[in-house]
């Protein structure tokens, strides 16, 4: 009896040591899905963990910031291996799902998924669902206003998040940002009676300052962008300059840039400035 126990445990030894480096091999090339660990969908988790939901999703979030940061050489600050971003993104989306207030997934898929892969838009679907729960923060229509702008050069729709943006903090950048959107979206106007609105509810004289400024710019704009519609109007052409439109007598003069450019004409009849309405700095 003793005989078949010394030999029944060499045969589980050696049999274990056999299955021992192919095991480690498998376990250090195994999937990020695995890695990761796999997560079930979201309303699943909710039925069956509704009381620990929030520590469920913010579990998947740090497994995966663990992950990516495993696989970066933080000597180089490099990226060693190609990092599985569809997984971690799915597992992000679980997260929120299940936690709609965890800021630190927002962040994440913002740094990692616009600058990186360019999916800006299923970020900013990402992003937007947290804006329906996170009501009073400016941040995330914040990053949904500027990769609309930055990456999809749709100023229209980044003027609106911005505007939210800007009302949320009353902050100046946002609201000099919405208000040129509204320009570059070709709504003017929007942009100016938005801008004198913010003005009137501003108290800090400094920041008067800043939207006086930007409200100067826009009114000339709109001057010469009436201008331009009535010769066109007349002419069935765009002017080619806005020395055309003072001789024609459209406009009195050429209106002055407050922010030390000079306005111009596109081929097209648009609106622009050298300054590209930002101050420009003089020695």
């Amino acid at each position: 009896m003793k005989k078949w126990l010394v030999f029944f445990l060499a045969v589980l030894s050696i049999s274990y040591l056999v299955l021992l480096a192919p095991f480690c091999t498998y376990m250090n090339n195994r999937p990020v899905a695995v890695r990761l660990g796999y997560m079930p969908h979201a309303t699943v988790l909710k039925l069956a963990f509704a009381d620990y939901k929030q520590l469920i999703a913010q579990d998947a979030v740090v497994r995966v910031l663990f992950y990516f940061g495993s696989l970066v050489d933080t000597t180089k600050r490099t990226v060693k291996t190609t990092p599985e971003y569809f997984h971690m993104f799915e597992t992000l989306q679980h997260a929120v799902r299940l936690d709609p207030y965890n800021m630190d997934a927002y962040y994440f898929a913002q740094a990692a998924f616009t600058w990186e892969l360019r999916k800006i838009r299923e970020v900013n679907d990402l992003l937007e669902y947290g804006i329906a729960y996170r009501t009073w923060d400016a941040q995330l229509p914040f990053y949904v206003g500027f990769n609309y702008a930055y990456f999809l050069k749709d100023y229209a729709a980044a003027s609106r998040f911005l505007q939210r943006a800007a009302e949320l903090s009353g902050n100046p950048l946002y609201t000099n940002l919405t208000a040129r959107y509204f320009f570059e979206a070709g709504q003017t106007r929007v942009g100016l009676a938005f801008i004198e609105q913010m003005e009137k509810n501003t108290l800090d004289p400094r920041i008067k300052r800043m939207y006086q400024m930007r409200r100067e710019a826009l009114h000339n704009v709109d001057l010469i962008e009436q201008a331009v519609q009535h010769y066109q109007q007349q002419y069935h052409a765009p002017p080619r300059s806005i020395e055309i439109l003072v001789k024609t007598g459209y406009i009195e003069s050429s209106p002055v840039d407050p922010y030390g450019g000079v306005f111009y004409l596109t081929s097209s009849g648009g609106v622009q400035s050298t300054s590209k309405f930002a101050l420009i700095q003089r020695p």
